[in-house]
């Protein structure tokens, strides 16, 4: 693998470097002024101003690998763009490349029918709408998707859907127009994972409601939000149904590996910013005589923290290295394998970045609190890291199947032509 981008993403990502720097880095406290003032869960005003400048400048749907719908780029080579991006939380939705909007496209443009995407896809690629993804259910371990009991019943030229969801990303947003549900449409099939399916919802509809709004650590993420939906005997069309019955599974497949590496490329920009957060904070701070960062234990801090990074962006770009060249099949472990280091590493140096700030860092003032909500969120969203770690030791198992050949032990031999001093003197056979 070439660790190198190609001319259109160096481009892209200077760019995007630069809109940052003249457009959302200085207008942040704005944005959360304009977010506090009023209903906290209508559009920031400044958001929508930047996402038209944005597009002006051809800074749109980066995250499409299909240039019919957006710019064409491959995993690797949107992934130093996606991390630029996710330096500020404002900045993924200001490109239109923030989740569930991106896997929510993806769903459409890979599996919907023509019908659905003329009705959303459209008004999505131009952010005109928002969207929702209803899989996780409060009443059951959703970290093993068979358990999800939320009732997709066919009735007539209609599917009727009954049940209560969480963690709904976006449904509460008034521009949300559209909300992707799964559950079970055939309970008694044998196959636990052809018991699923997946279908759209319209928003505003009768039967949904948005019950209350979760927040994480205390911070309710408005405009956006994650909402605890209920659907009471919901009717929707049965042309809504995605795929087909019983294909639930192959979708969120498709859909979660993407939305997963996309969620780590967002954490190192992140991390990354934290980094510097907590170095220039070092610099300006004298503690014991000297500058805090002379001090032995921030220098080891800040070395770990450069290490750190540095790993889990080369295991970023393997991962989407691989989805590019083998697909998302082969690339699973891969992709959990950064599922769970990316969110582990951002909550260490995100910490430490907090530690070094004192109680400021735990303040809003300096946005390292809600990053490390973020990124603890994100150590269970998406699958936690005991799934995940799961399947990366079930894989690594399956490379030795049925293979007793080689140990990988030691044997213990006498070679025949020592002398009876040599007994218990072992010879090492790898």
């Amino acid at each position: 693998m070439v660790l190198a981008y190609s001319e259109r993403t160096e481009e892209l990502k200077a760019s995007i470097e630069a809109f940052m720097e003249k457009h959302v880095y200085p207008n942040e406290e704005t944005i959360l002024r304009q977010i506090d003032d009023g209903d906290r869960w209508q559009p920031a005003p400044l958001v929508e101003e930047l996402k038209a400048e944005a597009k002006k400048q051809g800074l749109w749907n980066l995250w499409s690998p299909d240039k019919e719908h957006g710019a064409g780029l491959s995993n690797f080579d949107y992934a130093p763009l996606c991390e630029v991006m996710g330096r500020s939380p404002f900045a993924p939705e200001i490109f239109n490349c923030s989740a569930p909007d991106t896997g929510n496209m993806e769903v459409l443009i890979n599996y919907g029918s023509d019908e659905q995407k003329k009705q959303w896809l459209p008004q999505l690629l131009d952010g005109e709408i928002r969207s929702a993804f209803a899989m996780t259910e409060i009443e059951v371990a959703s970290s093993d998707a068979t358990n999800i009991e939320t009732e997709i019943r066919r009735d007539g030229d209609e599917y009727v859907i009954n049940g209560r969801k969480w963690w709904t990303s976006g449904a509460i947003d008034p521009r949300c127009r559209v909300m992707v549900v799964m559950g079970k449409s055939d309970p008694d099939n044998a196959d636990r994972h052809k018991q699923q399916s997946m279908i759209l919802c319209p928003l505003p509809h009768p039967g949904v409601t948005v019950k209350r709004m979760l927040p994480v650590f205390g911070f309710d993420e408005a405009p956006h939000g994650h909402a605890e939906v209920i659907f009471d005997n919901v009717r929707v069309p049965a042309a809504n149904m995605l795929l087909g019955e019983g294909r639930g599974f192959e979708i969120a497949q498709g859909r979660l590996g993407p939305g997963r590496i996309h969620h780590c490329m967002r954490l190192i920009g992140a991390t990354e910013r934290a980094l510097e957060r907590m170095c220039r904070r070092l610099q300006t701070r004298v503690a014991f005589g000297k500058p805090v960062a002379q001090q032995t234990v921030w220098q080891e801090r800040i070395a770990e923290s450069r290490i750190m990074i540095e790993q889990i962006r080369l295991l970023t770009l393997k991962a989407a290295h691989m989805m590019d060249t083998v697909g998302n099949k082969e690339a699973r472990q891969e992709i959990a394998m950064i599922k769970v280091a990316a969110p582990n590493v951002a909550c260490k140096i995100i910490d430490w970045a907090i530690q070094a700030f004192g109680g400021a860092g735990v303040t809003g003032d300096y946005g390292l609190a809600f990053a490390y909500a973020n990124a603890r969120l994100l150590r269970i969203a998406d699958g936690p890291d005991e799934v995940h770690r799961n399947q990366i030791a079930r894989l690594e198992m399956k490379r030795y199947d049925g293979d007793v050949s080689r140990t990988g032990g030691s044997a213990f031999v006498r070679p025949a032509d020592r002398s009876p001093d040599y007994e218990d003197q072992p010879v090492w056979i790898a």
